[in-house]
């Protein structure tokens, strides 16, 4: 599938739909070829610009969707009029759905293990068929070299198509992109999907989410430490979103 799309602030991103995404990495994962996916919200698209090795991350991607609604309507402003928010915990749903049906295998990296636990158990409900290779929570330090290659290991040796990391931004991207070649899966960085759908987290409900109000729900929620994320960050999106557009309407010689 040919990419398309638009750079938002720093961060490229494709302009898709939901059977688009989830055929696509349905594909690549029974090939079981070595890609990543980035789930890019705003607090993602702003860190492009001030962590040069996340934005690399980002736009060496093989796919990069727009989660948040301010980074869909941003697509739409740039000529994908139809274009929705294809954000991480519903993609692992609609993904997971199919990997049921088409007996692919999936592991989950990242979280704690009390989480994955939790985990497990809720998606057996839901997947009642669903071949789950394996699960891992990483140790909160760096890994040496012979850790890493461990797990490399294990993840192959799982048989996995496709792998959800759940190691929080800027950390997940970075290590998609560090184990792209390595790794026989198509990984994906969910953020907090894990721990929404442990159960661990409460997600907002689907009225908020259609409004694009989600971020407003997590912010009520844990107000100490996402305050800075989105006052700060969600000032600067539009602050930055705002010049590039206009720059991108002016006629040619006018910047």
């Amino acid at each position: 599938m040919p990419r398309k799309g638009q750079a938002v602030l720093e961060a490229f991103i494709d302009a898709l739909t939901w059977d688009e995404a989830v055929g696509q990495i349905t594909r690549w994962g029974a090939a079981r070829e070595s890609r990543y996916v980035c789930i890019c919200n705003v607090h993602s698209v702003v860190t492009t610009t001030s962590d040069v090795e996340f934005k690399i991350a980002v736009n060496n991607a093989d796919m990069a969707t727009p989660d948040g609604a301010p980074i869909a309507w941003a697509l739409r402003q740039f000529g994908y009029a139809s274009q929705e928010r294809i954000n991480g915990p519903d993609l692992m749903l609609k993904y997971l759905a199919e990997a049921e049906r088409l007996g692919q295998t999936v592991f989950f990296y990242g979280s704690t293990d009390a989480t994955l636990a939790k985990l497990r158990v809720a998606l057996d409900k839901l997947f009642p068929g669903l071949r789950i290779g394996g699960t891992y929570s990483p140790p909160f330090r760096s890994l040496s070299l012979e850790e890493d290659e461990e797990i490399v290991e294990m993840i192959n040796g799982s048989g996995a198509n496709v792998v959800f990391v759940g190691l929080g931004c800027p950390k997940q991207e970075k290590w998609m992109a560090e184990h792209r070649g390595r790794i026989n899966a198509v990984m994906i960085g969910v953020g907090a999907a894990f721990d929404y759908h442990a159960g661990v987290i409460k997600r907002a409900p689907i009225w908020w989410q259609r409004n694009g109000l989600e971020w407003l729900y997590r912010l009520g929620s844990e107000p100490r430490r996402l305050f800075k994320r989105y006052m700060v960050t969600n000032t600067l999106f539009v602050v930055g979103f705002l010049r590039q557009f206009v720059i991108a309407k002016l006629p040619l010689g006018d910047t």
